[in-house]
């Protein structure tokens, strides 16, 4: 979509990407970094100063204490963090439950592993985790559960009951726990859920997370992951012989950039629910359907009452009449409802890219 957004001269609200510049601070701490830094490789689990910043910034927002040494790996973005993670512990023959709809990252690496998905269907409008459907998912072969809280491409928010289902559920069986929390720090909430915050389900669970997405910086791909000892070590024999390590002068331009900043820094659901609340309203006269969304920078929008195309012919005309790219959210499902008519609108954008783009849906 962002490749015929470029070709038609599209607005892009399609691929979740920023179109603003990040914070100039850590750019200059980047150039200097380059400049002035280490060059070389840096060690295989990332910079001993940046995954103590990290151990400080979990401490600070989670009050959960990590070993920086054995429970912290610094990765090449959340990609990489995720395909390592998921590569150290599914066997061939093992089963995966998704929740669907799931980002298209998920199924290839458990695939490449030998691994089965087993998809638990979230329903429209409010995307929640029906949890007896989920024990009747759960057999012999699950080896891990893929958790994604604030939810890509939903918007969806766990709650803290959610968490404890979920442990209720795995705690007598063998089964790990994956989750994706890289919008952790863009929700809309009065306070995050994340597997950080559960004593018990994160000695069973890998903790995935991006600097890319609460700098600003998607380009950088850096990410990073948190587990117990024992399960970082096993991801880390995976990460050696994918990519090594990460980029050293970048690494040390966020670590800087986390020494130095306030916590209020990463207040970013603020920030995020302003240019929501923009696009909001600038749809709020036209005939799309405006779902909820309590967390990430993505908007649901239900176009039923405007076509009965399905969501990719939708898209492609969205771009040829109307001059804005959008995702089909039938792409996130195995098998997409049938009656649902839904497209996936980013608002990681300056405000004026939203209105303009939102005036020109509004005409359809």
């Amino acid at each position: 979509m962002s490749a015929l957004a470029a070709e038609k001269g599209a607005i892009n609200l399609s691929q979740g990407f920023p179109d603003f510049a990040p914070d100039q601070r850590l750019l200059e701490r980047a150039a200097k970094a380059i400049l002035h830094g280490n060059n070389q490789y840096a060690p295989m689990t990332g910079l001993p100063a940046l995954r103590q910043a990290i151990g400080n910034l979990i401490a600070n927002h989670y009050q959960r204490q990590i070993d920086t040494n054995t429970e912290i790996t610094v990765a090449s973005g959340a990609s990489e963090a995720i395909f390592d993670a998921i590569t150290a512990l599914v066997r061939p023959g093992d089963e995966v439950v998704l929740f669907d709809p799931a980002y298209d990252l998920y199924e290839p690496a458990i695939t490449l592993a030998g691994g089965r998905c087993r998809r638990l269907v979230l329903t429209a409008p409010d995307f929640r985790p029906n949890w007896q459907a989920f024990r009747q998912l759960l057999n012999d072969k699950t080896r891990l559960v893929l958790v994604n809280t604030p939810h890509n491409p939903t918007g969806s928010c766990w709650q803290q009951a959610d968490l404890e289902a979920l442990w209720q559920a795995i705690e007598s069986r063998n089964i790990f726990v994956l989750s994706d929390e890289v919008y952790e720090f863009i929700h809309f909430g009065q306070q995050p859920v994340s597997v950080h915050s559960h004593p018990a389900l994160r000695e069973r669970s890998l903790v995935v997370s991006s600097f890319g997405k609460s700098f600003h910086l998607t380009g950088w791909k850096l990410g990073y992951v948190v587990a117990p000892a024992e399960l970082t070590a096993e991801l880390r024999k995976v990460h050696q012989f994918v990519t090594f390590c990460t980029v050293n002068p970048l690494q040390q331009a966020i670590a800087e950039h986390l020494q130095a900043l306030p916590e209020e820094t990463f207040a970013l659901g603020p920030f995020y629910q302003q240019k929501r609340d923009v696009l909001r309203a600038a749809l709020a006269g036209s005939r799309f359907k405006l779902l909820p969304c309590d967390g990430t920078y993505f908007q649901l929008l239900d176009y039923s009452a405007i076509s009965d195309e399905d969501d990719i012919q939708f898209c492609q005309r969205l771009i040829e009449e109307a001059g804005v790219a959008a995702i089909p959210v039938s792409v996130f499902y195995e098998t997409p409802p049938k009656s649902q008519r839904l497209i996936r609108l980013c608002f990681a954008k300056e405000e004026a890219t939203l209105q303009e783009a939102a005036r020109r849906l509004a005409k359809m």
